[in-house]
């Protein structure tokens, strides 16, 4: 992997990341475009690794709401009188919803780094899933805002999240589907997107580090792409929030769809091969 590679890489990254369009997804296309071998584990670990730009930049961005859940879910540990504010259980909401990834993760890593890294995988999650998020959006009440989240919520959104393993899918258009069929409002269910997808993808990157090293990509390589997907993640961010306040996130479907199609149709007349 070369230095422009790495570039193009953290833009896809930083681009889709966090937009329900699956930024796996488009990471496979391109590294499938750009000639690299898409079942490699070294080509897997690296789109792991440089997720943790994404979630520098949601770190740096939600800085202030961040510290202030730790502060109070630390201070409710040791002292009963913090435990009933929202902030405290809203810490305990983020920490329980990220246990089912981390399992299913954790289990399912042989898989999720071999079959599941075909295009096939990619093109059809592509389009199936555009039909839960539009779903989602016809069936929603949204009203429910972000001081009416329980456990239930956090649990049933992170357990939605497990299906984003599945390329195609997209972490965030799993876990914002899932928050409007339980009733929350866009902005609501994206921000807990927002916050799941911290522990979630820290802990991706962190245990695929080391073959990123073994596969011999390189300090180089790693850096820029995470550098650049950081960047370019910082300003996706700040503009979808205001884009779910606005609109609804089935103004995605077409487009997945679209490209779902496209792919399955390069695969099915064998211009393109699965791996």
């Amino acid at each position: 992997m070369n230095y422009l590679d790495a570039v193009i890489l953290g833009i896809i990254e930083g681009l889709t990341e966090f937009l329900p369009v699956s930024s796996t997804g488009h990471l496979t296309i391109t590294e499938k475009i750009l000639g690299l071998k898409i079942d490699d584990a070294g080509v897997t670990a690296y789109t792991a690794v440089i997720q943790m730009g994404a979630i520098l930049a949601v770190l740096l961005y939600f800085r202030t709401d961040i510290a202030r859940i730790a502060v109070a879910w630390l201070r409710g540990l040791v002292r009963p009188e913090y435990r009933g504010s929202f902030d405290h259980r809203f810490g305990w909401y983020i920490i329980v919803g990220s246990v089912p990834i981390g399992i299913v993760g954790f289990l399912g890593k042989d898989v999720i780094s071999g079959p599941l890294r075909s295009l096939w995988w990619v093109g059809g999650a592509l389009v199936v899933w555009s039909a839960v998020m539009w779903f989602a959006e016809r069936g929603a009440k949204q009203d429910r805002g972000e001081r009416d989240l329980g456990m239930t919520d956090a649990l049933v959104v992170g357990a939605l999240q497990c299906v984003a393993l599945v390329p195609g899918v997209s972490r965030s258009g799993a876990t914002i589907s899932a928050g409007l069929l339980r009733g929350l409002d866009r902005v609501t269910a994206t921000r807990l997107s927002f916050f799941l997808s911290i522990p979630a993808l820290t802990a991706a990157g962190l245990y695929e580090l080391k073959d990123v090293s073994g596969a011999g990509i390189g300090v180089g390589p790693t850096v820029v792409g995470t550098a650049v997907s950081f960047v370019v993640a910082y300003a996706s961010v700040a503009w979808l929030l205001r884009f779910v306040a606005h609109h609804s996130i089935a103004w995605f479907v077409p487009y997945r769809v679209a490209l779902g199609l496209v792919v399955l149709g390069l695969l099915a007349t064998s211009v393109i091969t699965a791996t």
